[in-house]
């Protein structure tokens, strides 16, 4: 969302400043206008996982459909002073952004996509200045929800067919990462969630009843239950751990049998501390017994994936997941750690100029070219991801060099390629500055998402230790980048 920033309508200042100490220097050395090429893609999966869900996409191309520097933002850039006291940036460069409007063109892969490490996002080609000015906004844009995307996806795994209810809007990170949060977890599979704005922004679906207040604002949890029932008789989740649980299943009990006599049904009762193994068995005991079979035991309490996972194996009686912090920040991993590297570079001749970023680490050393991603399937399932140069032509079939390794390898080497389905992830979605392409509703992305990981492994997709997806580079791809890591050199000019 991002309305809370947009006091003049925009986020031209959404970056940091080296994006436009830089674009700076590209004018001044009549550099800024020279196509490049950049992709966006993280290093390693989320939470020790084996894949993430691309998400963010839609709300950035918004974004970039409006994008230009205000007077206001040439204002502010005015006053900006370097070490001398002089201005940072000359007028005439002022004048140069009140006039620029993107020309960009954009490929970036579907959200609600499976995605895999050093696998490019975005594709970004244009102006080198514009591709260098949009690098924050982009990788801003993207990073968080696909985290949380990937995230719930995990959650809802861990939950199998039960229902799981995003609650994390009070213990977000501010109101735009509330938002955020809200509408990847959607993606991710999420069934809904507590957060009535984004229910009005996004059109997710919307849970909720009441809380701890309102038992206490009663002389008794009896009391307080009927008060509720008469109020919302169609919206009957009684929370009853206020005092003593299953005192409190009882109250709902008898709450939910009046309901019954004015032609209501109770939905269920909401667990939210305690043992919830011993404590929804015996629940689910109470409820059946009192001829409420149909009434749903909703949990909740710093869920994740794990504990749920661990809960389901010892036997919980749980029909409904509540949740909140451990989803919507994120918790033992808030960053999703995309980076954003120059792969391409023309010169003033035309011709293009491959680029790697190399390191002591292997893991940091960039993918040259202009990239794209073929996926191979057989029977419907994923059997492996191609990164490819689009100048090379089409990748024909999974024989690559996998990520960290100098060796070529093929899968299903025994079929023959009538026997592989393919198809490229990366699709356009910018065209000179402008959106093309139909958008999806965020329902068909979350379908979208709900597909995708059906192609993939058990063994993939496992919450610990998974197995390692087949991706890597085409053989030629591979050379190029082998060709220009032997030949770079420190003392390069």
């Amino acid at each position: 969302m991002g309305q809370s920033f947009r006091g003049n309508g925009s986020l031209a200042l959404l970056t940091d400043l080296y994006q436009l100490t830089m674009a700076y220097g590209y004018w001044k050395t009549q550099r800024h206008d020279r196509d490049a090429v950049f992709h966006l893609f993280f290093r390693s999966s989320p939470f020790q996982g084996g894949y993430a869900i691309m998400a963010g996409l839609a709300p950035l191309v918004e974004t970039l459909d409006d994008f230009r520097f205000t007077p206001d933002d040439l204002a502010y850039l005015a006053t900006l002073r370097g070490n001398d006291h002089q201005p940072l940036f000359s007028r005439p460069f002022l004048r140069y952004l009140s006039e620029l409007r993107l020309s960009c063109d954009i490929d970036a892969m579907p959200e609600g996509t499976v995605v895999f490490p050093h696998e490019p996002l975005l594709r970004i080609q244009g102006p080198i200045l514009q591709c260098q000015i949009l690098e924050t906004l982009l990788l801003n844009s993207i990073n968080f929800p696909t985290l949380i995307a990937t995230r719930a996806a995990r959650v809802c795994q861990a939950a199998q067919d039960d229902t799981v209810l995003e609650f994390g809007l009070r213990r977000a990170q501010g109101i735009n990462g509330a938002m955020t949060a809200t509408r990847a977890a959607y993606i991710g599979g999420c069934h809904a969630t507590s957060n009535v704005l984004a229910g009005k922004q996004y059109d997710i679906p919307v849970k909720g009843t009441h809380a701890h207040s309102w038992v206490m604002s009663f002389d008794g949890e009896h009391e307080a239950f009927a008060a509720y029932a008469s109020v919302m008789p169609n919206n009957c989740i009684f929370l009853v751990d206020t005092y003593d649980t299953v005192h409190g299943v009882a109250n709902a009990i008898l709450v939910a049998l009046q309901l019954r006599k004015q032609g209501h049904e109770m939905i269920g009762v909401r667990l939210d501390s305690g043992d919830m193994v011993t404590l929804s068995q015996q629940t689910r005991a109470m409820l059946d017994a009192a001829g409420l079979p149909d009434a749903k035991i909703v949990a909740s309490n710093d869920l994740d994936e794990h504990q749920i996972q661990k809960l389901k194996l010892d036997g919980a009686q749980i029909d409904i997941w509540g949740v909140g912090t451990r989803l919507v920040t994120g918790y033992e991993q808030p960053a999703l750690g995309g980076v954003y590297k120059l792969s391409a570079i023309c010169d003033a001749g035309g011709q293009w100029h491959d680029r790697v970023k190399l390191s002591e680490q292997s893991v940091k050393t960039s993918n040259p070219g202009i990239q794209q991603v073929r996926r191979f399937y057989r029977a419907k399932q994923a059997i492996a991801d191609v990164i490819y140069d689009v100048r090379d032509g089409t990748a024909a079939s999974p024989h690559m060099v996998p990520m960290g390794c100098d060796q070529i390898r093929s899968f299903d080497a025994d079929k023959s390629e009538e026997d592989w389905q393919s198809e490229d992830l990366l699709v356009p979605v910018l065209r000179d500055g402008s959106r093309v392409g139909q958008w999806p509703t965020i329902h068909q992305i979350r379908e979208r998402a709900q597909q995708q990981l059906a192609m993939f492994s058990d063994d993939v997709r496992k919450l610990v230790d998974p197995a390692v997806y087949p991706t890597g580079m085409d053989v030629q791809l591979f050379e190029t980048k082998r060709k220009l890591i032997a030949s770079a050199s420190p003392f390069h000019g």
